[in-house]
């Protein structure tokens, strides 16, 4: 073992503070990781804040983190993926049983057996992972995946939660040209879809509730703009998109938008309301549309997606935060006041 630098909260209502923490040497299939960058997803936020008590109550002291982007250091004698010096980014998955039939389909999301990258039981030492607000981290190459060399770090380390979050299902669903696309809410999510969307031929709407968010939207890739509150834009695209991606948190009238999907079309949730959607079956029904929801993707969909962004050039829109801000960024993500994620520069860790 040894001594790490680290951020983590001691307790739901403490601001994140130094710590150090425990790490393990690198065993036989390990990789271990010097990080440069990581991203501040809002799960960070209701992690730390034990704001999912009821079905993932958080051990303390929990060290968040799970948008990771570094420099190999070390490896194992049994590594064959990545050797020291490599780019490599570590997401929100380090371990899972790897027997199970998702796993062996390359979907270790789904995994009954899945660590997450912090607050998941730790088989190694025991308590908790511990995530990527700390200048290193060991995890088993598996579940390391390569970072194209083109790609700013700070804009890439986001791509490991919000960027596969949302190619998955634009992928899934096959979202190609000729197809009309729609994404609710620009917000850390929404902002990826549109990239996604856009890059893979499509023609992107994007519906908001902010007429503010226009032109940002459009330098982002979208083709059109639908304010959701104008019952009349609404109505001009009734029955129209193949796929739309939703990536609202909050209560929101889902049916709306579904009234905008064509015949089979889709829309898919990445987005996570606190209450139950109110769903009505007749909009459903008449057109066999579906409504789905998707988590993550898989290892090997993680990578396809980290090198489709090294050719189309794609990384998210970051604010570089020093670690020593995290608690001034969480009460802005509270207020939506990011465009549209924060990336933490842990070279801001050595000065603690």
């Amino acid at each position: 073992m040894y001594q790490a630098k680290a951020y983590a909260a001691s307790s739901s209502s403490s601001r994140l503070a130094y710590t150090t923490i425990q790490r393990r040497e690198p065993g036989a299939q390990d990789v271990q990781i010097e990080i440069l960058y990581c991203g501040v997803c809002h799960s960070d936020l209701h992690q730390a804040r034990d704001e999912w008590n009821s079905v993932m109550p958080t051990v303390y002291p929990c060290v968040p983190g799970h948008e990771i982007v570094g420099r190999v250091t070390k490896v194992g004698p049994g590594v064959t993926k990545f050797k020291a010096g490599d780019l490599a980014a570590v997401g929100c998955l380090v371990d899972s049983d790897r027997t199970c039939p998702a796993c062996r389909a390359g979907l270790e999301q789904f995994c009954s057996n899945m660590v997450l990258t912090y607050n998941f039981p730790d088989k190694h030492l025991g308590g908790v992972t511990y995530g990527g607000y700390s200048d290193s981290v060991v995890v088993d190459e598996h579940f390391v995946v390569r970072v194209p060399a083109n790609l700013s770090l700070a804009g890439a380390a986001p791509l490991l939660c919000a960027g596969i979050t949302t190619y998955s299902p634009l992928r899934h669903w096959n979202v190609g040209r000729g197809q009309k696309v729609g994404v609710v809410g620009l917000g850390g999510l929404g902002h990826m879809g549109v990239k996604f969307a856009h890059a893979l031929g499509a023609h992107v709407v994007v519906f908001t509730t902010s007429e503010s968010k226009k032109e940002d939207a459009l330098r982002l890739g979208a083709d059109e703009v639908v304010i959701s509150r104008n019952a009349n834009e609404m109505q001009r695209h009734a029955f129209s998109f193949h796929f739309i991606l939703d990536a609202v948190s909050a209560q929101h009238d889902i049916n709306a938008y579904i009234q905008l999907l064509g015949r089979d079309g889709n829309l898919t949730l990445v987005g996570a309301p606190e209450k139950p959607l109110a769903l009505s079956s007749f909009g459903l029904i008449f057109g066999r549309k579906s409504v789905s929801g998707s988590p993550i993707g898989g290892l090997a969909e993680t990578q396809e997606m980290l090198d489709f962004c090294g050719e189309h050039k794609i990384t998210a829109d970051v604010e570089v935060i020093p670690i020593q801000k995290i608690n001034e960024a969480y009460e802005r993500m509270v207020r939506s006041d990011v465009k549209y994620r924060f990336s933490i520069d842990m070279a801001s860790l050595k000065t603690e």
